[in-house]
């Protein structure tokens, strides 16, 4: 097997072949365009032939044009975690850090790790993936004008500070607003300018999340049934997972997720069995989060989760547990739902629509 290692920038893409043994063969260096790409597939294919996996460091935001442009040539594409590419780095004899340094750690990373996630993509779960970042950066962006608005406010009055949490909410913006009308002085203007940010920001908030739930509802994703996960949750995991069939079996998915045990033992006594700190943290967050919903409204996990306080664990030890069990819950759904619109696509292909017979 020869691959070719990619260590992408917004400008150019540096590429090296390694043979099966990390060797280094060649390097090229082309431009983080569509006709750079088309350039740098001609001289993988004229130099190496057709039988090439490529390895990209994983950072989507510069990488995603060139996973489409190799996706959409048949080429076969996996995704190499930056930690993983410079933990190879580090471990070669090469001193220092070039690009052609690192692509050639890429390419090794690929060759010493054979089951990194292939990349994939997908119409769907891409624009719920930017749906709720976009969403998520709205949030964000309101929680830092809220902070700067209370301060304004404990300024003018401290007594008329708003219940903690509040401000998302309608009711509490126009409490505040009618106030802050009464107020005299350049403090009060600021704090009514920042309170209208507030509110446009909750409405595109609110907005955004009533389309997102909508699209998750359109394609009938079997995680809503699962309890303690809306459609924000279940949004965020289509988004990150993308498409559920790149995952061999279900450990794999637990491993991708970050909930997978990692054995930590010395002789013949085992010390210790955590959970990986590594993984998709935001893969992992939607977890956590249907996991405590279940814990705290009686849901599918409590008893198991009580069962294992009970015999001894600590409340991280019995999420992680929980967090295990209900990966393969959650791994089960997006495999039925792949498998159904993968049906429901053939069917259509292979409908014949018939014309009316021409009249005699």
């Amino acid at each position: 097997m020869l691959v070719i290692g990619v260590d992408a920038h917004k400008a150019t893409h540096t590429l090296v072949a390694a043979d099966a043994v990390g060797r280094k063969l060649a390097e090229f260096t082309v431009r983080a365009t569509t006709d750079g790409h088309l350039k740098a597939l001609d001289w993988a294919r004229r130099r190496f032939g057709s039988d090439l996996v490529w390895g990209i460091e994983d950072c989507r935001s510069v990488t995603s044009r060139l996973e489409r442009d190799l996706l959409g040539a048949g080429q076969r594409v996996v995704r190499v975690p930056p930690h993983l590419m410079a933990r190879t780095r580090a471990s070669a004899r090469t001193p220092g850090k070039s690009d052609p340094i690192d692509a050639l750690s890429v390419a090794r990373a690929v060759l010493r790790e054979p089951d990194l996630p292939v990349a994939s993509h997908d119409v769907i779960s891409r624009e719920l993936q930017l749906l709720v970042n976009r969403r998520e950066d709205l949030v964000a962006f309101r929680t830092a004008v809220i902070n700067r608005l209370l301060w304004r406010v404990h300024e003018l009055d401290p007594s008329h500070a708003p219940p903690t949490g509040s401000m998302q909410r309608f009711k509490h913006q126009e409490a505040l607003r009618d106030w802050l009308a009464t107020q005299p002085g350049l403090v009060a203007e600021l704090a009514r300018d920042e309170l209208d940010d507030v509110t446009a920001l909750t409405q595109r908030i609110n907005s955004l999340e009533r389309r997102i739930t909508a699209q998750v509802e359109a394609i009938h994703s079997s995680l809503l049934e699962l309890r303690g996960c809306a459609g924000l949750t279940a949004a965020k995991i289509i988004g990150e997972v993308a498409v559920v069939s790149r995952f061999r079996n279900e450990a794999a998915f637990a491993r991708h997720a970050g909930v997978a045990p990692v054995p930590h033992w010395s002789g013949a006594k085992v010390v210790h069995r955590g959970a990986r700190r590594s993984g998709n943290r935001q893969l992992n967050a939607a977890l956590y989060r249907i996991a405590l919903l279940q814990i705290q409204h009686n849901g599918p996990s409590e008893a198991y989760y009580r069962k294992r306080r009970d015999g001894g664990d600590s409340h991280a030890q019995a999420m992680r547990r929980v967090e295990r069990r209900l990966v393969r819950k959650v791994f089960g759904c997006l495999r039925d739902d792949h498998r159904n619109r993968a049906a429901a696509h053939n069917q259509s292909d292979t409908t014949v629509f018939l014309s009316p017979a021409a009249e005699p």
